[in-house]
């Protein structure tokens, strides 16, 4: 690979974060309850009963991390905003305090120079909401409708891009239908219909920020496209597993936000499960608001095959163990354990992987333009006796990551920016405190800030828009 490779002026260079994994503060200020902070308070779901309590403690420090990405060069910082801290109850009265913490973040940020991308969900659902159904319930898309309203109308034409939802697969599945995630469910039915109203919420709120702000809004959703590959590419079996899988995690989005429908066979291989019923009239018109950019969340591949019944079903799917599955309907598919190098996480690491992901979009919606929302990698980081942190495989990461970003470029795909995950240490959902994304290492004891070594490279390639070499990251900085 070429440690040369350049990017146009116009591409976007940022970092990403996420409210519930950073900002802290969280019964202050008239925040209320998310479900995240139900389902971390509840003993034996996340690594070492770890919550977000404190986390980076975002919301007291913000003037100092805006700091720290003008020094880093940053272009943009894509970050989400608390539902229920602008909006305890996730319906009627607002919060004065919360919607003037993130007015003073956008104007800090703007200041700065960094250009500010609002993601309006990043999973942490306002309890009340949950308590009445929550993304199971049609009547949250229409919540989360008017909670969008409000933010255009408050951010206004300060907001870069407009960002509805992050990683919908998640709330969906982890959420509803595995488990793992918040709220914590395990119904394969309730999963399918969250899948249905997160879309629906996605175009409903996308009509929202444009019926107060006009068509020059710009609108995105960040999915987290799997890459699916077979076992063995020579089985008829093994090939509709790939194909079951990608219905559920990829074109149970993409189907109705792009082409204005769900895919046939999604509706064939769940309908033991759901008929469906949930999706109304009209609905589908609603979620295929046209888009400015799709946001586009790669970290691993996956591999499947045909499981015939035989032996104990394998789930090496990189989401956690649990009791149930988040592959509704797809009891017929296991996942075959892949090759290392892997990541803290356990993910594989297959920079080949974003190129094939991003010439696989391209090539179904040629005329869409595409961001890289999150990219990244844990390590186990420490600090070195020189007081840096030498994090090599996370700088590899990222240079063939980016580097496979270029190739996907060059082969034709309109790609116009790429966020690294994450600018610091946070709280990572169910993992706690143990999993370190940053570029940034938090010290959970004093809260202070470390720039790695990759955060010295990254500035150098924000700097240069050329990717320097893996080896200088060390003198950087």
């Amino acid at each position: 690979m070429s440690s040369a490779r350049t990017f146009p002026p116009e591409f976007l260079w940022g970092s990403a974060t996420a409210a519930y994994q950073i900002e802290g503060a969280a019964t202050e200020g008239g925040r209320g309850p998310s479900i995240w902070d139900t389902f971390s308070h509840t003993p034996g779901k996340t690594l070492n009963g770890d919550t977000g309590d404190v986390a980076a403690d975002h919301v007291h420090r913000f003037r100092e991390d805006v700091a720290l990405m003008k020094d880093l060069g940053l272009q943009a910082y894509r970050f989400s905003i608390s539902w229920p801290r602008v909006q305890p109850g996730g319906s009627g009265d607002f919060n004065p305090e919360g919607i003037a913490f993130y007015s003073d973040l956008v104007d800090a940020l703007i200041e700065a120079g960094v250009a500010p991308v609002v993601t309006l969900y990043h999973w942490d659902l306002p309890q009340p909401l949950e308590d009445a159904g929550g993304w199971a319930n049609r009547e949250t898309a229409y919540r989360f409708a008017e909670y969008a309203e409000r933010m255009a109308r408050e951010l206004g034409d300060r907001i870069t891009v407009w960002t509805t939802l992050n990683e919908p697969w998640c709330s969906a599945y982890l959420g509803y239908g595995s488990g793992v995630h918040a709220p914590g469910r395990t119904d394969g039915a309730a999963a399918l219909a969250a899948v249905h109203h997160l879309n629906l919420a996605h175009g409903l709120a996308g009509r929202a920020i444009r019926g107060v702000l006009g068509d020059g809004a710009k609108l995105s959703i960040t999915l987290n496209l799997h890459v699916v590959r077979p076992d063995d590419p020579s089985s008829a079996d093994d090939l509709d597993a790939v194909r079951r899988i990608e219905a559920l995690a990829n074109r149970a989005f993409l189907g109705p936000i792009l082409d204005g429908a769900y895919p046939g066979d999604l509706v064939s291989d769940t309908a033991s499960v759901t008929d469906w019923a949930f999706v109304q009239d009209g609905d589908l018109e609603i979620i295929r608001t046209p888009l400015d950019v799709l946001g586009v969340n790669y970290y691993s591949t996956v591999r499947v095959r045909h499981f015939d019944g035989t032996g104990e079903r394998p789930e090496n799917d990189g989401h956690g163990a649990s009791a149930a599955s988040p592959w509704i309907g797809a009891t017929d598919v296991a996942f075959v354990q892949q090759p290392g190098p892997y990541t803290a996480m356990g993910w594989n690491i297959e920079p080949s992987g974003m190129t094939e992901l991003l010439m696989s979009v391209h090539a179904t919606y040629p005329d869409q333009p595409l961001m890289i929302t999150e990219n990244g990698a844990a390590f186990e980081d420490e600090v070195g006796a020189d007081g840096r942190v030498h994090d090599e495989r996370r700088v590899s990461y990222l240079h063939d990551h980016i580097d496979a970003v270029g190739a996907a470029m060059d082969a034709g795909a309109d790609v116009r920016g790429y966020f690294v995950w994450s600018l610091m240490d946070n709280f990572e959902w169910g993992y706690g405190y143990d999993r370190r994304f940053g570029i940034v290492r938090i010290d959970y004891d004093t809260l202070e800030r470390i720039p790695k070594d990759s955060a010295h490279w990254y500035r150098e390639l924000v700097r240069t828009r050329t990717l320097p070499s893996v080896e200088s990251a060390a003198q950087l900085g």
